[in-house]
């Protein structure tokens, strides 16, 4: 278990950014960086009431560079002890070894989480606010990042609380009139027990069904692009990651693994005639952000997803190789969230495609006319028209030399994977949570009880019933308690980042 006393250390921004930011907590925060930030003794006044001082930041006894400290003193910080935030603008070479001086003046490196560990133990964050903090990180899409935010805000810590409430209302009620069974008093009707018992049962329940699982946010949806060989699928996925992932050649059967990449759409920067436009990139470190003027698909807001490419799909293998790299490439395609099956749009005979297409059974399929540059301004839309009476499906017709057309595969991919803010109301949105497995064997749990207890009043056994509410209040408990066991928050806090 991390040891609080200790003064810890950790880069909590990500690689590669202008700015990198180094987060100091712990007892000795504030007398560590006086050591290595030049002005901070003579404005000790300044650090107390909050300031941001700008000033260098000594990585050896030779060298400094530019910084920014932002002072949050307990407990009035994240962690609830004293925090310091160093941001500088240097290369990973000298924020390295500005950590590594911070060290060797008395830091321990955080582990993962450490940061929100403390602010939990510190009662500055409740269990699940914690545990969203993670999932906020986690998010790829914008009803994933409301339902996390909900969670850090103290949405379910709320939403459970009104249910333990009432539980403990109606086990009072009905232990009283055990209590004085002999009495002619009657402190709540068996009727109006079940009728509140059952309220209860619902809201547990649409507590449950309205909610984004935790491994949702973990695990990115992955969408696979599949087709017959030579489909023009390595350069879509060139196209959409904007860097050479996958060799192409008009050589067939070049791609015989599988390929896979990180497909992100931000908000492109604000230019002042769309709001809407977004840019994409790959996930890759090394991978160039395509130019926000290159690719602005209208999107609902940012998504990520793994994206995939595999061998072309052949009805009758050749050779061994062949048949590997087949089952290799359709084992892909039947576990991923969504299929981009790719149809060369210049070909005139599309039996082959239509074979291949019936190897792979996918929950959903975006159908792709590739290759529409070779197929003529002129001519595309009949080819279009055609590929959809082959295929009775709708296509999205794309040109990975020219660009053209991945603006709307962008928005399919996004409706199918993620689904759009239309396909969820407004009112539903806000009640979504994001909860993990150890809240959703809870409130299971809790269902299971208050259903037997409702049972058990209708039966008429009250003595049977307070048992089952009692676990039923444990079970919520749970959710929040306070006192768990070490090895449990290790196991937590441990899915996290480093700085987080």
């Amino acid at each position: 278990m991390y040891d609080p006393s200790d003064t810890i250390v950790a880069v909590s921004s990500s690689v590669g950014g202008v700015r990198s930011i180094i987060r100091v907590t712990g007892p000795q925060a504030l007398s560590i960086c006086q050591q290595l930030f030049e002005k901070i003794k003579d404005q000790k006044s300044k650090i107390k009431n909050r300031v941001i001082l700008s000033g260098s930041v000594w990585i050896d006894d030779d060298l400094k560079v530019h910084a920014l400290l932002y002072p949050f003193l307990a407990p009035h910080s994240y962690t609830g002890e004293d925090l310091i935030e160093l941001h500088v603008f240097a290369g990973a070479c000298l924020v390295e070894a500005l950590v590594a001086r911070l060290l060797s003046c008395g830091c321990r490196a955080a582990g993962p989480g450490e940061f929100t560990a403390r602010a939990y133990l510190n009662g500055k964050l409740d269990l699940a606010q914690a545990e969203a903090v993670n999932e906020v990180i986690s998010s790829s899409n914008r009803l994933q990042l409301e339902a996390a935010e909900r969670l850090l805000g103290g949405r379910l810590t709320q939403a459970t609380e009104a249910i333990r409430t009432a539980l403990l209302d109606v086990l009072s009620l009905i232990e009283a009139g055990l209590d004085f069974s002999t009495e002619a008093i009657e402190f709540i009707s068996r009727d109006q027990a079940v009728t509140r018992l059952s309220e209860t049962l619902s809201n547990l329940e649409e507590l449950l069904a309205g909610s984004i699982r935790n491994e949702e946010l973990m695990d990115l949806p992955a969408v696979g692009i599949a087709g017959a060989p030579n489909a023009g699928k390595s350069s879509l996925l060139n196209a959409l990651l904007g860097w050479e992932r996958s060799i192409v050649s008009a050589q067939p059967k070049t791609t015989r693994d599988v390929l896979t990449g990180i497909l992100i759409v931000v908000p492109a920067e604000d230019d002042g005639v769309s709001s809407a436009k977004r840019e994409v990139s790959s996930g890759a470190g090394h991978a160039p952000r395509l130019p926000s003027s290159n690719l602005k698909p209208e999107i609902s807001d940012f998504f990520q997803c793994i994206l995939f490419d595999c061998a072309g799909l052949i009805a009758s293998p050749d050779n061994v190789l062949d048949e590997l790299a087949q089952r290799a490439a359709i084992e892909a395609l039947q576990h991923c969230s969504a299929v981009l099956f790719c149809v060369d749009s210049s070909k005139s005979d599309w039996s082959e495609d239509v074979a291949v297409r019936r190897l792979i059974e996918p929950s959903r399929v975006i159908y792709v006319a590739t290759k529409s540059d070779l197929a003529g301004a002129e001519d595309a839309p009949r080819k279009i028209r055609e590929l959809e009476t082959v295929f009775s499906d709708g296509f999205v017709s794309v040109s990975a030399k020219e660009g053209r057309g991945l603006e709307r595969l962008l928005q399919a991919i996004e409706r199918v994977v993620c689904g759009t803010p239309e396909e969820v109301s407004s009112e539903a949105r806000v009640n979504i949570l994001a909860l993990n497995a150890r809240h959703r064997q809870a409130v299971t749990e809790a269902i299971d009880n208050v259903r037997h207890a409702v049972e058990e009043v209708r039966q008429g056994r009250e003595e049977v019933a307070v048992t089952m509410i009692r676990a039923a209040c444990e079970a919520i408990s749970g959710i929040e308690q306070q006192h768990l066991d070490e090895q449990v928050l290790d196991r937590i806090f441990s899915r996290f980042c480093l700085g987080k």
